[in-house]
């Protein structure tokens, strides 16, 4: 059984699709998201700005106090502001390290005292994670940063909780819809459902007592952005 897991971003794109992952396998889907999740499939949430990182921390002692606990947590909560550094402004850029890398951490902070011995972290770095584009600074700088921080965190709780770091390329989800056209993936572009990331994560999820997947790269067999 999954138990409890806590999906950050669970109302959209890749953390709805875990939510569907877990809840297909008997778990139980707690979600932490701006947005109310519309699925019945979700069995708590909680709204909170993960920007915000104090209230980050409140809103997962809350959701885990209402439910019993946690047994993992998925952070799938990203944005973006695409653009050349001059041009982006400070505060958007600022937000997407906030939510991406610190909104990631804050929610991890909050969780580990309350997951326990065997408990599971997954978190979610992107293909840009670890190979660097143009006019993307803010989320390349994010997303190298949750890298950083999750391979130091396995480190540090390693033989007390499993941590895994999930590297997506491009999905199909509605991530990339508020973005300027040159900024969009074509319409041909070979890019993963988010179902099937989904599927990756919660297969780390189910691990053995003792066994962890540490790290996972998945993306369409065609899609440009990796290697």
């Amino acid at each position: 059984m999954l138990g409890q897991v806590l999906v950050t971003g669970g109302a959209s794109g890749l953390g709805a699709a875990v939510v569907h992952a877990v809840h297909e396998l008997g778990g139980t889907p707690l979600v932490l998201d701006k947005a109310a999740p519309s699925s019945s499939e979700v069995a708590d949430f909680e709204s909170v700005d993960l920007s915000d990182t104090r209230a980050a921390e409140r809103a997962v002692r809350a959701i885990a106090e209402r439910n019993g606990g946690l047994r993992a947590v998925v952070t799938a909560a990203g944005t973006d502001a695409c653009g050349k550094l001059e041009d982006v402004p400070a505060s958007d850029w600022e937000r997407v390290v906030m939510v991406n890398l610190l909104g990631t951490a804050a929610v991890v902070r909050a969780a580990l005292p309350l997951l326990g011995d065997g408990g599971r972290v997954v978190t979610i770095a992107s293909t840009l994670g670890i190979k660097a584009v143009g006019d993307a600074t803010a989320y390349c700088a994010s997303k190298f940063g949750v890298v950083g921080f999750t391979r130091a965190l396995a480190a540090e709780t390693a033989g007390r909780v499993g941590v895994t770091l999930v590297i997506p390329g491009g999905m199909r989800t509605r991530f990339f819809d508020d973005r300027e056209e040159q900024y969009r993936p074509p319409d041909d572009s070979k890019l993963n459902p988010p179902e099937r990331v989904a599927d990756a994560i919660v297969f780390a999820l189910r691990q053995p007592e003792g066994c962890v997947v540490r790290e996972l790269v998945v993306a369409h067999a065609e899609e440009g952005s990796w290697p």
